[in-house]
């Protein structure tokens, strides 16, 4: 059978047999190495819309490569032959294949990301992203999920960055709009994902100190695109809330929360939410908290530190967004304090209830509650009264086992009595019922001395009567049998 898929196949078993046969393939030089991959790539591409339609069926074949020993014995030559197609075939099969094996091959090692932005990949996919056209939805899903790996483990340049203009951003807001009645991905994760991240980048850009060579800083352009045209993109902001609402990771809810903390702090888009989305982000934000309680058992019981830690950095981060939450947006009007109560008892909680293992109080979330606690609708009459409210300083442990237990830890290891005291205010008493107990066989006497005083002592003691049994003349019952011998055995 020709390798490069001249002759056709009379079923789908075939066309796999025939991807086996390549990629177990012998190979002694890079020019056998070339071969294999132009052949597994044209057998792919050819044979696309017939047996690879569905995305498990191109990762099977992907991995079917990957995983050879041709691949894996050569993996800087191979993935550097495979990233050149990407960069320069223009073919939608080819990309789409060649993009799906550099994404599953990073997934197992990370160094090819490296050697992805070493070679400049990222300007190309965003040039495949924006001009992906509508009928390659499938394709542009992949190269969104290999810019989001890329980006969530490589640090970009400013170079690289530039090149994520305001349109791209604008186009992948559109994007949400224009698909925001899919069923089968009703939250464009992909998408939005690739915001979130690129947010991040920008994030880490400005936190760098500018070089002398430098025309000027980069704008955040997720932040800038909805300062300008939020009003155009309010699915974004509903999908994040809700995304924020069910993710479990850390890392996720951390890109979520930035977002969420940088446009809430910027007056353009104090107001990017509807109201009633906001309602849902507080009430998902309550019981983030509540489940992030520092006292509970199961991060007590962490032992690497890496949890916890993690843990730590979210419930700051959840709190940083609480805050200006509360304050700039459209729950500090008149008519709009959603949930006051219940955020009141939050804060009340975070403080008091942070030390059921008698831990003290985070120094950090005690200053964002009292900051949270400050806000002019939060605040009430007598809450300048209250320690956490003047006193920043974390709460010791002395003062959580008072509080809660209504004791001191200084005077615990100190004891007035000593040692003979107590055992001598200790009443010895018998019990009024003696206890059973089984006497071992006694020892024989050694002389006659000791007999006497063992039989003597017999003698005081409880007489028990002896029951007389009347004898039975074995021979007259039972035909003179014996009663242990067996009754299965003949009478002679």
């Amino acid at each position: 059978m020709d390798a490069d898929g001249e002759d056709g196949f009379e079923n789908e078993e075939q066309f796999w047999l025939a991807l086996d046969e390549i990629s177990e393939a012998p190979y002694e030089s890079h020019e056998h190495i070339d071969n294999a991959l132009r052949s597994f790539l044209a057998l792919t591409t050819l044979y696309k819309q017939t047996y690879l339609q569905s995305e498990n069926d191109i990762a099977r074949c992907c991995y079917k490569l990957l995983d050879s020993e041709l691949y894996q014995a050569n993996q800087t030559y191979a993935r550097r032959q495979i990233l050149y197609c990407l960069l320069q075939d223009d073919d939608i099969p080819v990309l789409h294949i060649t993009a799906a094996m550099l994404l599953f091959d990073g997934r197992m090692n990370e160094s090819a990301f490296e050697m992805l932005r070493s070679e400049g990949v990222f300007p190309r996919l965003i040039q495949l992203i924006r001009g992906g056209g509508e009928d390659n939805d499938d394709m542009r899903r992949l190269l969104l999920e290999l810019l989001f790996e890329l980006c969530r483990t490589q640090k970009l340049s400013r170079e690289e960055l530039i090149t994520a203009d305001d349109d791209f951003v604008l186009y992948l807001l559109q994007l949400i709009e224009d698909y925001s009645d899919d069923v089968d991905d009703p939250y464009h994760y992909p998408i939005i994902r690739v915001l979130l991240v690129l947010n991040e980048q920008y994030m880490c850009l400005a936190s760098m100190p500018p070089s002398a060579d430098e025309d000027g800083a980069i704008p955040n352009r997720i932040v800038t695109m909805l300062s300008a045209y939020g009003s155009s993109y309010r699915t974004f902001g509903e999908n994040i809330i809700l995304l924020l609402n069910r993710e479990s990771t850390l890392s996720a809810q951390l890109l979520i929360l930035k977002l969420l903390y940088l446009l809430f702090t910027s007056p353009s888009t104090y107001e990017y939410f509807y109201t009633n989305d906001l309602h849902v982000l507080v009430d998902v934000i309550i019981r983030k908290l509540l489940d992030l309680d520092p006292g509970s058992e199961e991060n007590a019981l962490e032992t690497d530190g890496v949890e916890r830690d993690g843990q730590r950095a979210l419930r700051h981060t959840y709190l940083r967004v609480l805050c200006p939450l509360l304050r700039n947006t459209q729950l500090a009007k008149e008519g709009g304090h959603y949930k006051k109560e219940e955020v009141r008892r939050l804060l009340y909680l975070l403080v008091n209830k942070a030390s059921q293992h008698f831990a003290p109080v985070d120094e950090t979330v005690l200053k964002l509650v009292v900051r949270c606690k400050r806000i002019d609708w939060i605040r009430e009459e007598g809450d300048e009264e209250d320690p956490e409210y003047t006193d920043t300083t974390p709460i010791s442990a002395s003062t959580v086992a008072t509080q809660h237990l209504g004791m001191s830890l200084v005077e615990a290891g100190v004891s007035n009595l000593s040692v003979a005291d107590v055992s001598a205010k200790v009443a010895k008493e018998k019990p009024a019922v003696p206890a059973p107990r089984r006497f071992g066989r006694k020892k024989r006497p050694d002389n006659a001395a000791d007999a006497q005083t063992d039989s003597t002592n017999a003698k005081k003691q409880l007489q028990v009567p002896l029951l007389v049994i009347p004898s039975v003349d074995v021979q007259d019952r039972d035909g003179g049998r014996s009663p242990f011998s067996d009754d299965n055995r003949e009478v002679d």
